[in-house]
């Protein structure tokens, strides 16, 4: 089989990894990927590229495109390549409006039945801003509405802040709601479908703030582990019962048959699920601790998902425990410094694995080029070992203003 990636992120390196490393493939491409994957195997074609990606195809004899982030997937390139009679894995753009338009997600969980919390929606600042005058009780919970990358997000903790980030981020025609705080823990679970079957993998919990102790701002993610205690089997259960299949049942009774990753991002407390959110496509960096522990071929589930066949397909994961953590440039998540130079991978330890994000390759030299550079990854007998494992080899990489967290997976270990 030969795969394309569409994508540049550590999300997208961990797939083409995975299918390369358990035998799925005989070659992977990745469009337009990064400083960690081979330049002879790198496309320079943009995610919104979608003829190019088509011709692309059609020059490389692809077997398959894995579409890794959600703009494309939203933007319709899933369609675009099964009407030219390409195979491609992810959502359609309708069944992807689940995370295009967060709005269009709380309908479809209102009618179905999924639980969710209470929200309240707005079109333009000046109707936000009337609201935050009624809200008496803090903190609260504003979300843009449609794709902002992760960080769409705030939970104020007084009106200051409330306003604050509604001045500086809502525009006069902007759609945006308000959520009641949830309260307890989080926890990702991704279930793969075929549009009539879903199964979920393994839980994994990230850390989405910028600094230890989860303060300051959001990011689109810090670091993960994999698996997250706080999903019992028993939990697992009612995930897939009351979320995942009662979604993929509305989403086919409202013609847009959801084929791909469903991402469930979930609040749990004494055994009661809230979702927070849906997304489209793998997480990142949850596919970079979930991967690691999937027993079998990756590339036998993009093939069940696309041809419909999941439900003669089994999914297992190995008795193990996974860590990644971010390495970051600094000023991130706000602006950041790129250009510099990446030592040290060379003397990272064989059984530790680098997914690269934001970097390049120039004149043989690796620098960053994003907020997120790199995630640094360890597989251990149990999350202790692993956590230890990490962050003894994360220390031999540097760059100028390199940032990680020293507290990743600190919930499950505290």
């Amino acid at each position: 089989m030969k795969y394309l990636i569409i994508g540049s992120g550590g999300r997208e390196h961990c797939i083409a990894w995975r299918l390369i490393s358990d035998g799925s493939a005989d070659e992977v491409f990745v469009a337009p990927g990064n400083g960690g994957i081979d330049r002879r195997y790198r496309a320079d074609i943009q995610p919104n590229e979608f003829k190019k990606i088509e011709a692309f195809c059609r020059e490389k004899g692809m077997d398959m495109v894995i579409v890794g982030p959600e703009a494309p997937l939203v933007g319709g390139l899933v369609d675009h390549l099964e009407a030219s009679g390409i195979k491609a894995f992810g959502p359609s753009g309708k069944a992807a409006m689940l995370e295009g338009s967060k709005l269009f997600a709380k309908s479809i969980m209102k009618k179905y039945g999924v639980p969710t919390a209470n929200h309240w929606d707005f079109t333009g600042r000046i109707k936000v801003l009337e609201f935050i005058e009624t809200v008496s009780s803090y903190p609260i919970v504003i979300k843009l509405d449609g794709l902002a990358a992760g960080k769409g997000v705030a939970v104020p903790s007084d009106k200051n802040e409330a306003v604050e980030f509604i001045r500086s981020n809502v525009k006069d025609d902007s759609r945006v709601f308000i959520e009641e705080y949830l309260e307890g823990e989080e926890v990702s679970v991704l279930g793969i479908s075929d549009g009539e079957t879903v199964i979920p993998l393994i839980a994994a919990q990230d850390h989405k703030r910028i600094f230890d102790g989860d303060a300051g701002p959001n990011t689109g993610g810090m670091g993960a582990y994999s698996p997250a205690p706080v999903l019992t089997g028993a939990l697992m259960e009612k995930v897939k019962r009351e979320v995942l299949v009662p979604t993929i049942n509305g989403m086919k009774k409202e013609g847009a048959r959801f084929r791909g990753i469903l991402y469930a991002g979930l609040m749990i407390r004494d055994g009661k699920i809230n979702v927070l959110e849906f997304n489209a496509r793998f997480g990142d960096p949850e596919t970079q601790v979930i991967l690691p522990l999937l027993e079998g071929k990756l590339g036998d589930l993009f093939r069940a998902s696309v041809d419909g066949n999941l439900s003669k397909t089994d999914i297992s994961f190995k008795n193990s425990h996974a860590i990644t953590v971010v390495m970051a440039s600094r000023g991130y998540p706000g602006s950041y410094e790129k250009g510099k130079e990446i030592t040290g991978l060379d003397q990272v330890a064989g059984d530790i694995t680098v997914f690269h994000a934001g970097t390049e390759n120039t004149d043989g030299k690796i620098i960053t080029s994003g907020g997120r550079v790199l995630n640094v990854t360890a597989v251990g007998n149990s999350l202790k070992s692993a956590r230890d494992r990490v962050y003894s080899e994360i220390e031999k990489i540097k760059f100028d203003g390199a940032y990680f967290r020293k507290d990743i997976a600190y919930r499950a270990l505290k």
